[in-house]
């Protein structure tokens, strides 16, 4: 009985040492002061109106996309791998990682 309670600890343990880590969803690859406008690269699929955290090394911002654009064509969806620009409320800078917002 011992032996089980000990393995349960251990296993308890490691499960609660084990990190979970997000990951970006894209990566801003551009960006446009004067008109405040932002180039990511999305690595998956983000829709419009979607809340995002926008990390760099000064900080963070969350945000809900409000315009997407790709082409100069406004669009809903950015699909995995596209380039678009983004208004964003706060300026950023190239590398700046993109996270899903809870």
């Amino acid at each position: 009985m011992k032996k089980v309670l000990k393995t349960k600890k251990k296993l308890v343990k490691k499960v609660a040492k084990k990190v979970v880590k997000e990951k970006p969803i894209g990566k801003v690859t551009h960006y446009y002061g004067g008109i405040g406008v932002a180039i990511v690269k999305f690595n998956k699929a983000v829709k419009k109106e979607e809340k995002v955290c926008f990390y760099n090394s000064s900080g963070e911002f969350d945000q809900v996309i409000g315009s997407m654009q790709f082409d100069h064509k406004d669009i809903v969806v950015a699909k995995k791998g596209q380039e678009v620009g983004i208004k964003v409320d706060q300026k950023v800078r190239e590398g700046d990682e993109i996270y899903a917002a809870k």
